[in-house]
């Protein structure tokens, strides 16, 4: 297999990492705009002499490149902001290559779904949402709605956080703050009484509970992690949803300062220059959460209730996976990166089938699925 990676960030750098753990894997070819020096688990397959991983200086924006950069590989798995997965999926689509993405915007799925009769026709899959959140979580959640014979509501739960939070926000990031300012703006579409429904960003907290170390989180709405399954399931799931998960007092900071204004990216005047507040928020926060030396958690928990034979019921899954100390590798890629590979793995041996353009819930095989994720140490477990 020859791979091509998107993105040379956290998560990318990952998916990368794991691809040359596997033997089958000849060639992982990472790309981004400024490559400069890799994260140091990668620098020793630069140096082994090998050749089997390569860097690319790539702007995704240059479509005469990124058609240069696709020739020859089998996938290409998309590790780059949400907003540039469209056209990318549709290029890699044209080329025969099949495509993978961590996605996280709806809206854009549903345009990726496009790309089906082309898909189709050049024999390859494009799974878009496929790492964490959406991507694994929708993967459980469709193993458990499918282990019940009448489904109520089905609820989900994710959270990347600290093992060592600080006040006041006790978060640390774990991927980009853009994107974490993006999902605490964005309505989250749910289904309620089997209707679809939004609800906003930071709302309807709630107290869940997880063994020590964690303890006691808060849970609140944000977009983007039920990918399209509100959609599927409208008047099929009385009630779906999907929350973040984050240390208690969290939300009410973050939502203060949204209401305030700070997220907005409307101009405002300051002392005769223009300037967009959430652009301030950006450059004075992220110095105090980048954290390059902070351990994670990453948990996650997925809970459908309704009936089996009759009679009430309950099924879900959950998962607490922690900081790679031997490979310096947070929990958050390790949950997010990994599953982008194994799903781009998936797809090249065809265990991903028919061709066509499908969410991980509708194409991923969970049994192999979650028995790869085991094999790298991120364990699943029924509840």
């Amino acid at each position: 297999m020859r791979m091509l990676v998107l993105g040379a960030g956290l998560q990318g750098s990952a998916a990368a990492f794991d691809l040359l753990q596997q033997k089958d894997v000849e060639e992982v070819r990472l790309a981004d705009v400024s490559i400069g020096k890799v994260r140091p688990f990668l620098q020793p397959f630069l140096a082994d002499g090998k050749g089997r991983l390569k860097t690319i200086e790539l702007d995704v924006k240059d479509e005469a490149a990124v058609k240069r950069a696709l020739q020859g590989v089998d996938a290409a798995l998309s590790a780059v902001p949400y907003y540039l997965n469209g056209p990318l999926a549709a290029l890699a689509a044209a080329a025969g290559v099949h495509w993978c993405d961590l996605g996280g915007k709806t809206e854009i799925v549903f345009e990726q779904k496009k790309l089906a009769p082309l898909a189709e026709k050049k024999g390859i899959t494009i799974v878009p949402d496929c790492g964490l959140a959406p991507g694994l979580v929708n993967v459980l959640a469709e193993a458990a709605i499918q282990k019940l014979d009448v489904v109520d509501s089905c609820r989900l739960f994710v959270g990347g956080l600290p093992q060592k939070p600080e006040p006041p926000l006790n978060y640390q990031l774990v991927y980009s703050l853009e994107g974490v300012l993006d999902y605490y703006t964005s309505d989250s579409f749910v289904l309620e009484n089997g209707r679809p429904a939004k609800r906003a960003a930071l709302s309807e907290l709630e107290p869940v509970d997880f063994a020590p170390p964690l303890g006691r989180l808060e849970a609140f709405h944000t977009a983007g992690g039920l990918s399209t399954m509100s959609f599927k399931y409208e008047g099929k799931i009385g009630r779906m949803e999907y929350k973040t998960l984050r240390y208690p007092g969290h939300a009410k900071i973050m939502e203060a300062l949204r209401d305030l204004g700070f997220f907005s990216s409307e101009e405002v005047d300051v002392k005769g220059a223009r300037v967009k507040p959430r652009d301030l928020v950006i450059s004075v926060l992220r110095p105090k959460l980048d954290k390059p030396r902070g351990r994670d958690f990453v948990a996650l928990r997925v809970v459908c209730e309704g009936k089996r034979a009759g009679e009430p019921a309950r099924a879900g899954f959950e998962l607490v996976d922690a900081y790679d100390v031997e490979n310096g590798i947070s929990a958050m890629m390790r949950t997010t990166g990994y599953s982008l590979s194994v799903t781009a793995q998936m797809q090249v041996k065809k265990e991903i089938a028919p061709a066509g353009v499908w969410t991980p819930d509708e194409c991923v095989p969970a049994d192999q699925y979650l028995a790869a994720l085991a094999r790298r140490g991120i364990r699943v477990r029924e509840i």
